[in-house]
């Protein structure tokens, strides 16, 4: 069994004592995101782990974690198919706050309730500081009675038998505008090629933004996207337990799939944001065959690409790119495909994924909305 490197450094703990519970936790979660949610094997590294770097005590051991694990709901037993232990709904929360810690852990907490202000006013349902005259078909709601009563005083005197529809006011709204993302996962084989874990910060990246979406943008939504040989949606609760697979780079059916789930989408507001580090190598025929090519960049692939590009653009859905890779012709790729769509790249490698997705995400909101 070979632990994979995930940049784990064990040193002495700085800072509020966690109990040896805490401290396993931290560790186990992290080992949960490479070894996709599979328990069994996650419980065998803790225990490596635990050998080479003396973990836990004679009072506490790795036994003594996992019954907690299973008294606290963080896992239960599987019945069915031989047995054994697998995550819960309450662990999959845990991933994603934990991720949501680790790569966006200097956000702080607003009053904010998760909306978005827009710089337009209108029907929307936040009140601001302006006032305007009452015009037909503002809701009675928006009326402020006192600043109307001074209005009606201040044009007609200071005891006005009653109020006209000219000394109304009313408050302006803001609109609370939405915005619609599709995150898009290249799952080919070289996300786990040359001895790197691309997918597990992958991984990392999307649960911490969906938790971020779910907690601070209550009225965003966010929609994930597989893709290898084809692209398929990914449900929350899928995500811990995804894996690479021996896939081409069919980036033509992410972005086809993306569309179309946007298409589908109320918000006026959209994006992509796609994690990838490989060139496109597959696209879907009409028949439902698939051509490839892995050497180089295939004319006829980049031309379905750019051609998506030119679509997403003129449909008013940019793109952003974070590109884990260092190839100049792949950069130049997504150069010419972002110029084109008239979106965003970001060449990264795996530490700094994180914030910038964060980044972008902050950034497009405000932007767009």
């Amino acid at each position: 069994m070979r632990i994979p490197h995930s940049g784990l450094r064990f040193g002495a703990y700085r800072g509020r004592e966690k109990s040896p519970f805490e401290r396993l936790f931290e560790l186990f979660k992290e080992l949960l995101l490479h070894t996709s949610g599979e328990v069994e094997e996650a419980l065998d590294w803790l225990r490596v782990l635990d050998k080479e770097h003396n973990l836990t005590t004679s009072e506490y051991t790795v036994d003594d974690f996992v019954e907690d694990l299973k008294k606290r709901g963080y896992l239960r037993e599987v019945v069915e198919g031989g047995g054994g232990l697998e995550m819960s709904a309450k662990t999959e929360q845990a991933l994603r706050q934990s991720a949501l810690e680790k790569v966006f852990g200097k956000l702080k907490k607003t009053g904010n309730a998760g909306n978005h202000r827009t710089r337009y006013t209108g029907s929307g349902d936040e009140d601001t500081a302006e006032l305007r005259a009452y015009e037909y078909g503002d809701a009675p709601d928006t009326i402020s009675m006192t600043e109307s009563l001074q209005n009606a005083q201040i044009l007609r005197g200071p005891d006005p038998e009653w109020m006209l529809e000219s000394d109304l006011l009313v408050r302006e709204r803001l609109h609370k505008s939405q915005l619609s993302t599709v995150l898009m996962i290249d799952l080919s084989h070289s996300m786990i090629l040359y001895g790197e874990d691309r997918i597990t910060p992958a991984k990392r990246v999307a649960l911490a933004l969906a938790e971020l979406i779910r907690t601070r943008y209550p009225k965003d939504s966010l929609d994930i996207i597989a893709f290898g040989n084809d692209a398929w949606p990914i449900e929350l609760s899928e995500l811990p337990y995804l894996q690479v697979g021996p896939y081409h780079t069919n980036t033509v059916a992410g972005l086809d799939l993306a569309s179309e789930i946007l298409r589908k989408k109320k918000a006026s507001n959209k994006q992509i944001l796609m994690i990838t580090d490989g060139k496109p190598s597959c696209v879907t025929e009409p028949d439902g065959s698939h051509y490839m090519n892995s050497v180089g960049l295939d004319d006829y692939i980049v031309g379905k690409c750019m051609g998506r590009a030119a679509a997403l653009r003129k449909a008013g859905i940019p793109v952003t790119t974070f590109m884990i890779a260092r190839d100049p012709y792949l950069q130049q790729f997504i150069r010419s495909f972002t110029e084109i769509n008239k979106g965003k790249a970001f060449y990264t490698g795996l530490k700094g994924l994180g914030s910038l997705v964060f980044e972008d995400y902050e950034k497009n909101r405000k932007k767009r909305l």
